[in-house]
């Protein structure tokens, strides 16, 4: 029997959900928009750590991949919104195993000091 070696390549399923979910902010703003659209504003008093800059640059980067959608109401002064897309509900198992997995880490952490 021979080992073969993983290759990543730019086809590779993981590596495509890292460079649509990696980072500290991406998955954090899409679990608070499960809970319903958002502005910008609610967003940035919902993750206080994170810098304007920051929400802005993440928020691009999920609109470019499809994740999140932008809604711009024309009142004076417009008012835009920020909502989960179809695609970027399919992310909600992910987050769900993603919390799981911490809170049996944190249990095997604290029976295991």
């Amino acid at each position: 029997m021979t080992d073969k070696k993983i290759q990543i390549t730019a086809r590779c399923p993981i590596r495509t959900t890292m460079e649509l979910l990696g980072g500290k902010w991406k998955l954090l703003i899409i679990q608070q928009l499960r809970t319903g659209d958002k502005r910008s504003h609610e967003l940035k008093e919902l993750l206080p750590d994170i810098s304007e800059k920051m929400l802005f640059q993440e928020l691009k980067s999920l609109l470019e991949s499809g994740l999140i959608s932008k809604k711009t109401e024309s009142k004076k002064p417009p008012k835009v919104v920020y909502s989960i897309t179809i695609i970027g509900e399919k992310t909600y198992p992910l987050l769900k195993s993603m919390r799981d997995f911490a809170l049996e880490y944190e249990a095997f952490i604290d029976h295991n000091i």
